[in-house]
């Protein structure tokens, strides 16, 4: 057990060392790894120690069990009694010290669990900010190929008792217009490939605002995974994403009342509306981070029974 023990420390070493590959090709998992052997190696000299060397080890074991065990699971239950009779007894036997190493090792587990399922969220969520990337991207390519397929533009009255109307852009803008006959025609003589790319920057630079400051709000993590990181990442495809998508239902008419803007600067102030607004959608994304995080953050608040008495102790019914 104790060679077993100091292979498990080799690897553990070797798996957070950066001799065999340049320290940034690492991703979290490498400290993930070398954790699992490190308990590895810290069980097997657990179960080499005598009791009445486990004895002062039994407030940090009982610490971890209550860190990572629910209050009504059986082991964990098991180790706060065996810790009450040993503060009092000074003796742990045989079974009990059966119990305690069985308990050490499902929290290790538990730990573990905790942990992946911090960097499986991480992953999914780096891989749907790739494919929001991804769809950016081609908007804003198909965007400046065909710029006038789908245009990012309105028609506005003139107004003032003026008949005909203007045609306003993200990027430029007309006079008056006199001829309604052709309107589509007149629209796309307005429309620039560089259309969708400025309304997709406005919305990224606004989401990007809305990403610092959320951040705020996000406590940091002990795990290897850069959750904050991801989110914010999240954020800025969207933002890009939903400036688009919100003019285009203004253009559509979908907003009652605000379908005919009249300059490109309320375009563009709108693009910012909309790429801020992404925070609606991404709200419960970083609803669950923060809820991964704050589970595997520490021991849980107020979760801890209280001591069991000299009554549960014995054996006795309690009164």
């Amino acid at each position: 057990m104790a060679a077993e023990a100091e292979q498990e420390l080799d690897k553990a070493l070797d798996a957070v060392s950066h001799s065999g590959y340049h320290r940034w090709y690492k991703t979290g998992a490498h400290l993930t790894v070398g954790q699992i052997h490190l308990d590895t190696a810290h069980n097997l000299l657990l179960r080499l120690s005598l009791a009445e060397e486990v004895i002062p080890m039994m407030p940090g074991i009982l610490a971890f069990v209550q860190e990572h065990l629910l209050p009504g699971d059986p082991r964990r239950i098991k180790v706060e009694l065996i810790d009450q009779r040993v503060k009092q007894e000074d003796n742990l036997t045989s079974s009990d010290l059966e119990s305690v190493l069985d308990a050490v090792g499902c929290a290790r587990g538990a730990s573990i669990r905790k942990a992946l399922q911090i960097r499986n969220f991480a992953a999914i969520v780096a891989w749907v900010t790739i494919i929001l990337v991804v769809g950016a991207g081609l908007v804003a390519l198909m965007g400046a190929v065909r710029d006038d397929t789908l245009p990012l533009c309105f028609t506005p009255p003139l107004g003032e008792g003026r008949p005909g109307y203007k045609v306003v852009c993200p990027v430029q803008a007309s006079g008056g217009i006199p001829d309604i006959s052709n309107i589509g025609h007149q629209v796309n003589l307005f429309t620039t490939p560089a259309d969708y790319v400025v309304v997709e920057l406005v919305g990224l630079v606004a989401a990007s605002i809305s990403a610092a400051t959320s951040l705020r709000k996000m406590r940091g993590t002990a795990t290897p995974y850069n959750v904050p990181v991801v989110l914010a990442a999240l954020k800025l495809p969207m933002g890009a994403l939903t400036a688009v998508l919100g003019l285009l239902l203004m253009r559509g008419g979908f907003v009652p009342g605000l379908s005919a803007l009249d300059s490109s600067a309320q375009i563009i102030a709108w693009a910012i509306v909309f790429g801020y607004s992404q925070q609606l959608f991404t709200r419960l994304v970083d609803s669950q981070a923060e809820a991964l995080v704050h589970a595997s953050s520490g021991p849980r608040v107020g979760t801890a029974p209280s001591p069991p008495s000299s009554s549960d102790l014995a054996g006795q019914p309690t009164t």
